[in-house]
């Protein structure tokens, strides 16, 4: 089965779940609305290659890792577009969930949304309790405190941001947790594969920062340049938008040396490889500077 495949069946499955029974009829549909369509589903991409690269002995055990962490990535989504963050109406080229179906209805689907993820790991528990486990935990690390994508978000409330801190967290934690949950879900030791999620998490930090600064509205399918209204620290600012292409490439050719011996690590390159090309913007010439 292909990898969007794979993905987009999981989280229908995930979602039906939720929508299950006698529940409330908007909610109902704000929890489809706020996950499809589904955009790059990057983070499930990477945890499922992970998986595989390493044997996907438990298949059933990825699937679930995959869409857990999508499932906390759309909720944070959902969060971040609300009025007292980002205050964004457009999200994947529609209207933000708060838009559609209201703020109290938002907030709601979001928490729906990161209880669904810890409840699609505890019902794959039937195949291997102690992996299960091990995967909610490291979804907890990834998704609170200390340093997972709720602390992320409570750095910008702060007067002085840890700019480390804040992008391991906000746009980090997930990734990392994509690289861990798909070894640990294929029975692999998780630690081993920090380094690589690590990297592609920043990675993606810069590009983002740099599809902000150049893009418009329509082309991201979102608000732009929303670092330089909100004030945050980003890539462009620090390193103008050469350096910061500079950085991306680093990056990304550190991440693909940092991946680990594996039966995959040939396929899992290329992947790496691909998610970069996919990730690196296009830079207009009068931008290149």
């Amino acid at each position: 089965m292909p990898l969007k495949t794979r993905i987009e069946t999981a989280m229908g499955a995930a979602i039906t779940a939720a929508r299950r029974g006698s529940t409330p009829p908007r909610l109902a549909s704000a929890l489809d609305y706020a996950v499809s369509p589904g955009g790059a589903r990057i983070r499930p991409t990477i945890c499922l290659s992970v998986a595989m690269a390493c044997g996907d002995r438990s298949p059933r055990l990825a699937d679930a890792a995959a869409t857990a962490i999508e499932l906390i990535h759309c909720a944070s989504l959902v969060h971040d577009d609300m009025p007292c963050f980002d205050n964004a109406d457009i999200r994947r080229g529609k209207p933000t969930v708060h838009r559609a179906y209201g703020e109290p209805l938002a907030l709601l689907t979001g928490d729906t949304l990161i209880v669904a993820g810890f409840e699609v790991l505890a019902r794959a528990a039937a195949e291997d309790a102690e992996r299960a486990v091990t995967l909610i935990r490291i979804l907890g690390e990834s998704t609170g405190m200390p340093g997972g994508i709720c602390a992320g978000q409570g750095w910008e409330s702060e007067e002085k941001i840890d700019l480390s801190a804040y992008h391991r967290a906000k746009t980090g934690a997930l990734f990392t947790a994509a690289t861990r949950m798909g070894a640990a879900a294929a029975g692999e030791e998780p630690d081993a594969w920090t380094e690589l999620g690590a990297r592609i998490g920043e990675a993606f930090q810069v590009a983002d920062d740099l599809r902000d600064a150049l893009y418009d509205e329509e082309t991201l399918g979102k608000p732009a340049h929303q670092d330089e209204i909100n004030g945050r620290p980003n890539a462009v600012a620090e390193l103008g938008v050469r350096g910061a292409i500079r950085r991306l490439e680093d990056i990304l050719s550190g991440a693909i040396s940092s991946i680990p011996s594996c039966p995959g690590e040939a396929a899992l390159c290329d992947m790496v490889r691909r998610t970069a090309e996919r990730l690196t913007p296009v830079v207009p010439a009068r931008a290149a500077v």
